[in-house]
C-alpha cells in the first residue's frame, strides 16, 4: 500500500512540473528597423514579465535611436552594420538566444500587453502545442488575404489558419533547430509550412487587437515578393508542385515506359521464372507508354523552349529538366546495341543469345587487386603457320597463365601470345585447338566458362627467378582446372644449390613426378601427401 501512494505523489509532482512555467526557459527576439519610437514599449511590456530571463532586440541597420532606446528599456541589443531583412535579425537572434522557447515579437506594436504576451507563450508552457502564431484584429491584411491565402490553399489545402502571416509566433528550440529560418519577410510562413510537413502542433491564438504601422505599397509588393517565393520554394520542396504540372507528369510516364520496357527486356533473358509472354507483354506495354509520352514531351518542350530566347541559361535548364529521360533512354539503347551484338544466324533460325562480362571480388587481393570485370571473349581464326593461341590479357589471368607459356591441344603444343591492338576481347585460335575445343569462329565464351573449355588440358608455366640467375628458366607443368575444382593447392619452392630460386604453388597429388634440366629428365620423385615436410 505504501509504495502506491509514492508513485502516486510521484504522479501528482510531475504533474506539476509539466505546468510550471518557471522550467522552460524563455528568450524574446525582437528585431527592429528604425522603430525608435515603439520598441522600448515592447521591450518593456516584455520585460515586466519575470519568468522571462531573456530579451534580446536585433538592430537591422536602423538609422535612427532604435538601438539606444532598446538598450536604455533592458533589452540586450544585437546591432547589424546595415539592413539585411527581418529573417535576418530573427536567425541573428535566435543563434544568440539560449531559452528552450523562443518568442519573435515585432517592434512597431504599439498596444501590447503582457496578456498578450502570455497567450503566445503558455500552449507550449503547458505542452499544448510545440508552435503558436497569432490571429487578431487589425485594419488591413492585403498580402495575406490577397497573395499567401491563395497560394497557400492551392499547395497547402490542409493550412486553415485565419492569419498564416501573423508576425508574432513561439516555438520551441528543438523545432526551430531543425528548419531552415529564411532571410526576409518569408520568415513566419516558412516556419508555418515547415511545422506542418514535419507534423508539429501549431495552435493560432487569437491576442484580440493589436495596432501596426500600416506599410506602404511599395513596402507591401516587397513583402508580398518574399512571401511568394517562400511558399513556392516550400511547394517545390516539398513536392507539392511536381505532383501538378503537365510537363513533369509527362517525364515521369515517360521514365515510367522506357522502365518496363527495359524490365521486360530484361526479363526475357535474365528471368528464368518470368515467362515469354510475360516480358514481352510488360516491354509492349512499357514501349506503347514511351512512345505515346514522349510525342506529348516534344510538343510541350518545344513550345517551352521556343517561347525562350535560347540563352545558354535556358539551355541547360532544358537539359535538366530532361535529363531523367536521356539516361532512362541511354539504359534502353545499351540493353538493345547488347542484344543486337549477340544475334546468331544458324540456317532459317535466328538465336539471340546474350554473354555478360565476368565481375570478380577478390577474397584474398594479390598485387594490390581487390575487383576486376572480365570478358566476354570472341572466338576468331588464327591460320598462322605456327600454332600460337592469342589470348587476351583478362582471360589469361583467369587461366592464370603468362603469356609464352604453352598449352597441349588435342597433342599439339600452342604457345601462348598476346592479341593485336583493337582486339582487347578476341581470342584467336587454329582450326585443330577450335575443333578440339568444340568452339567456331563467331563464338562467344564468358569469362566464367573459360577454365571449363580448358579444363584438364596440360600447360607448360614459366615460373619466375629470382637471384644471380639470368641464364636460368623454370617452367612446371600444370593441368588447367575448371572453376568448380577444389583440389588445394602446396607451396612448392625450388632451390638450387642451397639458395632458393623460385616458387609456386603446386596442386600435387600421390604419386611420382619427373624433373627435367636442358629438357632431359634428371630425376623422379615420389611425392606422399602424409610426409608434407620431405626435401627432394
Amino acid at each position: 500500500m505504501l509504495w502506491i501512494i509514492k508513485i502516486f505523489i510521484l504522479l501528482l509532482s510531475s504533474i506539476k512540473t509539466v505546468g510550471n512555467p518557471k522550467k522552460m526557459t524563455v528568450s524574446v527576439i525582437i528585431p527592429a528597423y528604425n522603430e525608435e519610437k515603439t520598441v522600448a514599449k515592447v521591450v518593456g511590456v516584455v520585460k515586466s514579465l519575470n519568468y522571462i530571463k531573456e530579451v534580446i532586440v536585433v538592430n537591422d541597420g536602423s538609422s535612427d535611436q532604435t538601438a539606444q532606446n532598446a538598450l536604455d528599456a533592458g533589452a540586450m541589443v544585437i546591432n547589424h552594420p546595415k539592413n539585411k531583412g527581418k529573417g535576418a535579425a530573427i536567425k541573428t537572434g535566435f543563434k544568440n538566444s539560449k531559452g528552450d522557447i523562443v518568442v519573435f515579437l515585432d517592434a512597431d506594436l504599439h498596444n501590447l500587453t503582457k496578456s498578450q504576451v502570455n497567450n503566445i507563450i503558455m500552449p507550449i508552457m503547458s505542452g499544448e502545442a510545440d508552435i503558436t502564431k497569432t490571429k487578431f484584429k487589425r485594419e488591413a491584411g492585403r498580402v495575406t488575404e490577397l497573395t499567401a491565402k491563395p497560394l497557400l490553399n492551392f499547395f497547402f489545402p490542409e493550412i486553415k489558419f485565419d492569419q498564416p502571416l501573423s508576425g508574432q509566433f513561439a516555438a520551441k528550440r528543438s523545432f526551430l533547430n531543425k528548419i531552415k529560418l529564411e532571410d526576409d519577410y518569408g520568415v513566419d510562413v516558412g516556419i508555418v509550412l515547415d511545422a506542418d510537413v514535419m507534423g508539429m502542433k501549431v495552435k493560432e491564438v487569437d491576442i484580440g487587437k493589436i495596432e501596426h504601422v500600416l506599410s506602404s505599397l511599395t513596402e507591401l509588393n516587397v513583402i508580398a515578393n518574399e512571401v511568394v517565393r517562400t511558399i513556392v520554394d516550400r511547394a517545390t520542396a516539398y513536392g507539392r508542385i511536381t505532383m501538378i504540372d503537365s510537363l513533369g507528369q509527362y517525364i515521369r510516364m515517360e521514365i515510367l515506359g522506357l522502365s518496363l520496357a527495359s524490365l521486360g527486356i530484361f526479363a526475357i533473358f535474365f528471368i528464368r521464372f518470368v515467362s515469354l509472354t510475360i516480358g514481352v507483354l510488360i516491354s509492349s506495354i512499357g514501349v506503347i507508354i514511351a512512345m505515346y509520352y514522349i510525342v506529348k514531351i516534344i510538343r510541350i518542350s518545344f513550345n517551352v523552349f521556343s517561347r525562350t530566347d535560347g540563352s545558354m541559361r535556358n539551355l541547360k535548364t532544358f537539359l535538366k529538366m530532361h535529363s531523367p529521360i536521356i539516361v532512362s533512354g541511354l539504359i534502353l539503347l545499351a540493353m538493345i546495341s547488347t542484344l543486337l551484338g549477340s544475334v546468331h544466324f544458324d540456317g532459317g533460325k535466328i538465336s539471340i543469345q546474350p554473354d555478360s562480362r565476368n565481375l570478380i571480388i577478390f577474397n584474398n587481393p594479390s598485387s594490390n587487386q581487390t575487383i576486376d570485370v572480365r570478358g566476354p571473349y570472341t572466338i576468331a581464326a588464327n591460320e598462322t603457320a605456327s600454332p600460337i593461341i592469342n589470348i587476351p590479357t583478362e582471360a589469361l589471368a583467369t587461366l592464370e597463365l603468362n603469356y609464352g607459356d604453352s598449352i597441349y591441344i588435342g597433342g599439339v603444343k600452342y604457345t601462348i601470345n598476346q592479341t593485336v591492338p583493337g582486339e582487347e576481347n578476341i581470342m584467336r585460335l587454329p582450326v585443330g585447338a577450335r575443333n578440339v575445343l568444340g568452339l567456331n569462329v563467331g563464338d562467344v565464351v564468358t569469362d566464367g566458362d573459360l577454365r571449363n573449355r580448358f579444363n584438364n588440358f596440360y600447360a607448360q608455366k614459366a615460373l619466375p627467378v629470382t637471384g644471380n640467375t639470368s641464364n636460368l628458366n623454370i617452367t612446371e607443368g600444370v593441368i588447367l582446372k575448371s572453376e568448380n575444382s577444389n583440389t588445394s593447392g602446396r607451396i612448392v619452392n625450388i632451390y638450387m644449390n642451397n639458395v632458393q630460386v623460385s616458387s609456386t604453388m603446386g596442386i600435387l597429388t600421390n604419386g611420382t613426378y619427373e624433373i627435367y634440366l636442358n629438357g632431359v629428365a634428371d630425376k623422379t620423385i615420389s611425392y606422399n601427401p602424409n610426409s608434407v615436410t620431405n626435401t627432394y
